[in-house]
């Protein structure tokens, strides 16, 4: 069944907590999975267009540790942040409060555009250790990235009711999901494309999603590498075309180690969160 997560028992045990942070003068709302006496805390950040959900497979197989995972500003329950812009700087004034907020010396996380969001702020926030997962170590770049700008562009030039009809087309969600799953398994593929189904379309409005966007394509985590000084765990996949291996292998960090996950590519989330976990909980709980 499509709807059926293939990792839902295991989410289904984890207890959980939704709870709302008032950060930069706006609502976050968050989810805290595992233990509330665990010994180490992780807040975790999520990619362009997603929510929480997406990193529900891994929170579920962290069940040792108290993982923190908050909707951005602008995505799934939370609200745009009010004065600051959803851009690399205004995402990561909002994480360093969150830290703040949530204390108790916790790891800083991020998958996709949060890793770079992630990076942004430990440059800055000194976490007590840093991990990020699928990296965007480069700024992209080739004909998927120029098509993705132009249909950007195409919604950002047309009046706001079809240029946000156009971000939202399911059409485009399923095309886009397609690219990005690698997975032979039928099943989990056709899981994958109702989750992207399900929340790629769950951003605020058109300002949002576009101030985001081209925040994801101006950045990337090597920019801020050189300045983190926390401990740093890189996991990367092995077939990632939006964030490539050999992209990862030369960031320069102070102090990072990489863990490569086989036979999967931008996805691990969904196609290989047990062995994402177990990369997280070796390294949180040994740092």
């Amino acid at each position: 069944m499509a709807d059926r997560s293939p990792y839902a028992a295991l989410v289904e045990r984890l207890p959980v907590r939704r709870d709302e942070l008032v950060l930069r003068g706006g609502r976050t709302a968050c989810w805290t999975y595992g233990p509330p006496d665990a010994a180490r805390t992780v807040v975790f950040l999520h990619g362009l267009r997603g929510d929480h959900h997406g990193l529900e497979p891994i929170t579920a197989h962290l069940d040792d540790l108290r993982v923190v995972v908050p909707d951005l500003p602008g995505f799934g329950a939370s609200p745009p942040l009010p004065t600051d812009a959803h851009d690399v700087a205004g995402y990561a004034a909002w994480a360093g409060e969150l830290l703040d907020a949530v204390g108790g010396d916790p790891v800083l996380a991020g998958h996709s555009f949060g890793s770079i969001v992630a990076a942004a702020t430990a440059a800055a926030a000194r976490p007590r250790a840093l991990v990020l997962v699928n990296p965007i170590a480069t700024t992209p770049r080739g004909a998927a990235t120029r098509l993705t700008v132009g249909y950007h562009g195409l919604a950002a030039a047309l009046p706001e009711r079809l240029g946000t009809a156009l971000l939202r087309s399911p059409v485009i969600t399923r095309i886009a999901s397609g690219a990005m799953a690698t997975t032979p398994d039928r099943a989990l593929r056709r899981w994958i494309h109702a989750e992207h189904g399900r929340y790629f379309a769950g951003f605020a409005d058109r300002r949002v999603l576009l101030e985001a966007f081209h925040a994801s394509i101006s950045h990337d985590v090597a920019e801020f590498a050189p300045a983190i000084g926390a401990p740093t765990l890189l996991v990367a996949a092995e077939r990632d075309t939006i964030a490539p291996l050999q992209a990862q292998r030369a960031l320069r960090f102070p102090d990072a180690r990489l863990v490569v996950v086989p036979a999967v590519g931008h996805l691990t989330h969904y196609e290989a969160p047990a062995a994402v976990a177990a990369a997280i909980s070796e390294f949180v709980c040994g740092s």
